[in-house]
């Protein structure tokens, strides 16, 4: 079931529409914001540790819909309910699959991505979900200073196209430190695990943020 709701304090500024969306893992929700004439949807949910207002999250939803692609930001259950810890990865599979039909309602192509957790999601389901590309955002590789806990099986499971966007300084991965099969197509130099770039660095924040829709959009643009 789906119910429409209003939900100004994303800070997307206006015209986004919003949905409660009841999954078997709770009430999740999305944040819309459409493209006329869209000929694609990018649907990407969040991390363990905070929600669709993440910077890079925020700065797709404002550039994308003017590229013919929708945006659409969900919010897993856990979230929506205000609990402060994220759930086990088979619980956030099932949240992304319950939302899933409302995603490909329009009968669009549909992108699935995320960011960090939502990344490994995007990743684990994409197959089984007909999702017609993955984007990985600062795809969290290993825990930090645990390279050993490698999850690169988890990317290298995706058939189907992918782009991994990745912080040049990410302690959950470092580009050099993927698989050279799987090294990130997209990098932002200095950037953290939240795209974040300190102050002495030779790039602005504003710069770093359109590495990351530059390369998005760009490659939207080859998909089918």
């Amino acid at each position: 079931m789906t119910d429409p709701e209003t939900h100004p304090e994303t800070g997307l500024g206006t015209g986004p529409e919003t949905e409660l969306v009841d999954t078997e893992a709770g009430r999740a929700r999305i944040t819309w914001r459409r493209a006329a004439d869209a000929r694609l949807v990018l649907a990407v949910s969040h991390g363990a540790g905070g929600g669709i207002e993440a910077r890079d999250l925020r700065a797709l939803a404002e550039v994308l819909p003017g590229h013919r692609v929708s945006v659409a930001l969900v919010e897993q259950p856990w979230r929506v309910a205000g609990k402060k810890v994220a759930p086990a990865p088979r619980t956030l599979d099932t949240g992304w699959r319950g939302v899933w039909p409302a995603l490909a309602r329009e009968g669009l192509p549909v992108v699935s991505g995320g960011r960090s957790a939502g990344a490994r999601v995007a990743c684990r389901t994409a197959g089984e979900l007909g999702a017609a590309a993955v984007l990985a955002l600062s795809f969290p590789l290993h825990p930090p200073g645990r390279p050993e806990r490698s999850r690169a099986e988890e990317l290298a499971g995706v058939t189907v196209p992918l782009l991994v966007v990745q912080g040049g300084a990410d302690p959950f991965g470092r580009p050099e430190e993927f698989p050279a099969a799987l090294r990130p197509a997209a990098v932002v130099p200095h950037a953290d695990h939240a795209f974040a770039v300190p102050k002495r660095a030779p790039l602005t924040q504003a710069d770093a943020l359109r590495l990351v829709t530059d390369a998005v959009t760009a490659w939207t643009a080859t998909l089918p």
